[in-house]
């Protein structure tokens, strides 16, 4: 069948052969200097393109490759890039055909299926937490908010840009709506509502005591309830992961009563949260599940 190679292209690129759901070896990396890591920010389109490929073809290791599976940041539809905020340079870009022929250039035939980031870390979650059998959605915290759904069907999925607030002052999210989950829980959108604090101050004042951080601790938690509750409301109760950065100021206590307060209906109650160690290992292994289930399907 030959080995399953996994990319994970977001900050930074992790590249990993996967078998039978668990990684071979340990990623690897570029830049292999994590302070370069918004290098790839400068990267061309077509650069991102044969970097992802010359690692692929070192964690083949000389062996048949199946499939190769890739998770980047975006709205992706058909293996095509239609928006990327914070890789603007493949914006448009038909990844999946730039890889395929890069990838030829190098003599290596397989299918490349691309896929959002958040998507292969809610399927690295299933496959490393045993819950392939089980809808699995995950929030990942950082600079902005993901959301990541498996199994992996067809779809936008931008969980960040869920409506959480008719207040028509909040207009802080990087894309310019209003009311935006990602308006209130954002790195960028917490820099502009607290001009005189950076976010870390923020949850670090909310622990001494200051009303105002407390207030907004409690806002950023109920955002994230309502986007949830949304979810649960659209397809039904489950367990939902928390990833990223920005998930070890998460206060499980506050948020599952938040999300009490919202959920009524008892066929829909149940749901539970979970806060998960970030790695590359989990996305490498979720492009991989995602890519062999694709093929298989196919």
């Amino acid at each position: 069948m030959g080995r399953i190679i996994g990319v994970l292209a977001v900050e930074h690129i992790a590249v990993g052969a996967v078998e039978k759901h668990q990684l071979v070896g340990s990623p690897l990396v570029f830049p292999k200097n994590p302070d370069d890591y918004q290098g790839l920010q400068e990267l061309p389109a077509e650069n991102i393109a044969q970097t992802i490929c010359r690692l692929v073809q070192q964690a083949a290791g000389g062996e048949t490759i199946q499939a190769v599976g890739v998770g980047f940041p975006g709205i992706i539809r058909g293996g095509v890039i239609h928006e990327s905020p914070n890789l603007q340079q493949v914006k448009g870009v038909n990844f999946q055909t730039s890889l395929t022929a890069a990838l030829e250039e190098l003599r290596i035939s397989a299918p490349v299926l691309i896929f959002n980031d958040a998507d292969v870390m809610a399927a690295g979650i299933a496959a490393t937490e045993g819950h392939l059998d089980q809808l699995i959605r995950c929030w990942t915290l950082g600079d902005g908010v993901g959301y990541g759904r498996y199994p992996w069907t067809e779809g936008v999925w931008e969980g960040g840009h869920i409506v959480v607030t008719l207040d028509p002052k909040e207009r802080f999210c990087g894309c310019g709506g209003e009311g935006h989950l990602e308006g209130i829980m954002g790195h960028r959108s917490m820099r502009l509502r607290f001009l005189d604090m950076e976010p870390e101050e923020v949850f670090e004042g909310a622990k001494a005591g200051e009303a105002r951080c407390l207030a907004f601790v409690k806002l950023w938690h109920r955002a994230l309830a309502a986007a949830t509750a949304t979810s649960i409301h659209l397809e039904g109760s489950g367990r939902f992961f928390i990833s990223g950065p920005k998930a070890k100021y998460i206060q499980l206590g506050l948020l599952n009563l938040q999300l009490q307060e919202m959920v009524k209906m008892s066929p829909l109650q149940g749901s539970v949260f979970e806060v998960i160690p970030t790695s590359d290992q989990i996305g490498v292994i979720g492009a991989a599940v995602n890519a062999e289930q694709a093929t298989l399907k196919a």
